[in-house]
């Protein structure tokens, strides 16, 4: 009745080999535990746990999000009973904070963890065994440990795409057209809950068994050797005809662990139970979408279903039904279909054995101070309607000073990041920011994470920004100290948790499609092969203009895209945001050259040999040639406007030294041929090492930038070594 899909479990071919002895207690484990699951991924690595790690960690998660139906309720508390009676500690994670992020009980965390406590109570009274049952809670937890969890959550991003992320979200029923952009989010957060709970078992259903193959997808792209067992309990059938499995929206598809006897009996006596296969009409599946269940059953008689995975699920239990009691579930079958055992007979001796397990639940909420309390509080909650979904954004605070964001570029390409082009760049921007408006630059240092810039190198990535926010300090001392420098990381992790519901409700506001298309990258990218860096990263940039308060943007033309999503979410577009594009020309020395090419810029970081043989080697130059020519560039547009002056150095008898304030008089000198090439590239070469020669000082006196430009070069070398 099993199915495993592990190509390693089957029997080696060849000669026999020497089977080791079994230890009859390990096995006795693995074969307990291993009933719980109707998949196993893999057996052979369920087993070697059972052997080599007594205390090993599984774990499950529920949303406190109102009823508890019986498959939650015992089938469950059975389930964990057989674990933690093989060795296992069972972790709950308790996900108030996605309830909260999904606006149940109206939106309030402290009636959601009521609700939780009231659900744990269910489980006690149900004799599931809490002594090694730990609850955890996701709000206080992912709160009290919001980098790790968040880096986790987007290190599993940057590694997979969007097309295989939809995959799991066909758990939900929906294709990948209807999908909002949150929707892609869940299974992220899902397989983050694996590592950040540090589970060596998965201990869910069926129906989230591609999520949780995910984590062992993650484990495969991440270079981690030890992968979670996948141990997939059944799903059990919803009482009507064709339900796959039960529905806590449709209160006569299951029994729920709060239900009356009388209750038990109206549902059970009026679902479905065929004997004979029956056509089911209405009920083809979804394209994409996988069945609930991995064994084959066609009957799909829910009656049966209950018999055998709640009532036979119990070590040594019988049912008792028509005047005989059964010691199997095969048994039961076969009187059924055979018509020995009626349909009434067989329903009459559900009823009375589901009234029986459930009456332990009835009577400690009648009896238990604390747990009838709990009960009282939720039903007044019912009654007034406090447990409805209410969608609630995070509140607007808008600062009194208008805030204007320039975003530092993400170090994308190591060869053009400390370009001169790109530090003018930034330069031009930050100098653009109006008066009376506060000149905020964004270090964008996460969302470089999940792009995998610099290979998700996060040391290497700080270290990349650091070099950054330094030469910029040291160039234009005067303009930066009005600027004010905010690190992405930083402002996350003051208020995590406002931060990432805004994310989430940001996603909710868009559909899957328009936001993936929002990075202009100016060519299409194939469907199959987009990132999913691709979607978190504007969800995650409009989030940084609601946490910041900006209301002015200024950006490159590239980034145009995402001032545009930012502007229709529903936050930013009641307070406004103006955006402002800005583009200095892209200088590159070679004509037709890369622009991932190192030989093709000026460098920031270069030294003064690297500069004159860039100058002197690759910079195009021909004579009198105004069009393309590099070297012109740098001096009418770099040298000159943040020097005042630019000074040409050359022999007596080629026309001696000059002195130029104007850029027309450089221009109309090298288009006459008075100003030679040669001439040109060694005084430009010259006036850029006087450029760059304070940075050059300051990176070797200053602790901070000494330490991050050696950080960035550890991790440039072995970047080039992987290529290689």
């Amino acid at each position: 009745f099993f199915s495993c899909r592990s190509m390693a479990d089957k029997a080696p071919s060849g000669a026999p080999q020497e089977v080791p002895p079994v230890d009859p207690e390990v096995e006795a484990k693995y074969q307990l535990i291993r009933s719980v699951g109707e998949e196993c991924v893999t057996e052979k690595e369920l087993r070697n746990l059972v052997e080599k790690k007594p205390n090993f960690r599984l774990y499950d998660g529920f949303e406190p999000s109102g009823r508890m139906h019986i498959a939650q309720g015992v089938f469950k508390a059975m389930n964990v009973n057989k674990c933690t009676k093989a060795g296992g500690q069972f972790v709950f994670w308790v996900a108030d904070w996605f309830a909260l992020m999904n606006d149940k009980m109206g939106g309030d965390l402290d009636k959601i963890k009521t609700v939780g406590r009231y659900l744990i109570e269910v489980w006690k009274a149900t004799g599931m065994d809490m002594e090694k049952v730990e609850f955890v809670w996701s709000s206080d937890e992912i709160n009290k440990n919001a980098k790790i969890y968040w880096t986790q959550a987007l290190d599993v991003a940057r590694r997979f795409t969007v097309a295989r992320l939809t995959k799991c979200c066909q758990i939900m029923g929906r294709k990948e057209g209807s999908l909002t952009a949150a929707q892609i989010l869940y299974p992220l957060m899902q397989c983050t809950d694996v590592f950040f709970l540090k589970a060596d078992v998965c201990q869910l259903g069926v129906d989230q068994r591609k999520v949780n193959m995910l984590a062992r997808d993650y484990c495969d792209a991440a270079g981690r050797k030890l992968k979670p067992v996948i141990l997939s309990h059944h799903m059990l059938y919803g009482l009507k005809k064709g339900q796959e499995k039960m529905s806590k929206s449709d209160a006569d598809s299951a029994i729920f662990m709060e239900d009356s006897a009388e209750d038990v009996r109206r549902k059970i006596l009026q679902a479905y139970c065929p004997r004979e296969v029956e056509a089911e009409e209405g009920t083809e599946k979804a394209e994409g979408e996988e069945d609930m269940h991995l064994v084959a059953d066609q009957l799909k008689n829910p009656c049966l279903d209950y018999v055998e995975h709640i009532l036979f699920s119990k070590p040594e239990a019988t049912f008792a039904a028509g005047g005989t009691t059964y010691d199997t579930f095969q048994a039961v079958k076969e009187a059924f279909l055979s018509e020995k055992l009626s349909e009434e007979a067989l329903k009459e001796g559900i009823i009375n054995a589901i009234n029986e397990l459930l009456e332990p639940v009835r009577q400690h909420f009648q009896t238990d101070s604390e747990a009838k309390a709990l009960l009282e509080t939720i039903k007044e909650w019912k009654k007034a309607g406090a447990l409805e979904p209410v969608r609630s954004d995070v509140p607007d605070k808008v600062p009194e000073v208008p805030v204007c964001v320039v975003y530092a570029p993400m170090p994308k390409d190591p060869a053009s990041y400390f370009s001169l082009s790109s530090i003018l760049a930034i330069y031009q921007r930050l100098q653009a920011v109006p008066e009376g408006k506060t000149a905020t630059l964004y270090l964008p240092d996460w969302s470089a994470f999940v792009c995998n810039c610099l290979n998700g190198d996060e040391a290497a990535i700080r270290a990349a920004f650091t070099v950054y926010v330094n030469v910029l300090k040291v160039k234009f001392p005067a303009l930066m100290e009005k600027v004010k420098v905010v690190w992405q990381s930083e402002l996350i992790l003051s208020n995590p948790n406002d931060y990432w519901i805004t994310v989430i409700n940001i996603g909710r506001a868009f559909t899957l499609k328009q936001v993936r298309g929002v990075l202009g990258s100016g060519e299409e990218k194939e469907e199959e092969a987009q990132k999913v860096h691709d979607v978190i990263m504007p969800l995650m940039h409009v989030s940084d203009l609601v946490a910041l308060g900006a209301s002015h943007v200024i950006c490159a033309k590239e980034a145009e895209g995402l001032q545009l999503l930012s502007k229709q979410y529903t936050v930013i577009e009641k307070r406004g945001l103006e955006v402002q594009c800005m583009d200095p020309e892209l200088l590159l020395l070679k004509k037709d050259g890369l622009v991932t090419d190192a030989e093709c810029h000026v460098s920031c970081m270069d030294n003064e040999m690297d500069v004159n043989s860039k100058l002197k080697k690759k910079a195009f130059c021909e004579p009198k040639n105004t069009e393309y020519c590099p070297p012109l560039v740098l001096a009418t547009q770099f040298v000159l406007p943040l020097t005042g002056k630019w000074s040409l150095e050359r022999k007596e008898a080629d026309g001696g030294p000059k002195e130029y304030a104007s850029a027309a008089d450089i221009v109309a000198d090298f288009s006459d041929g008075s100003l030679h090439p040669g001439d040109l590239k060694m005084s430009v070469a010259k006036s850029l090492n006087e450029f760059l020669a304070p940075i050059r000082e300051h990176f070797k006196k200053e602790a901070e930038a000494k330490k991050a430009q050696s950080d960035l070069d550890k991790c440039l070398k072995k970047l080039a070594k992987a290529k290689k």
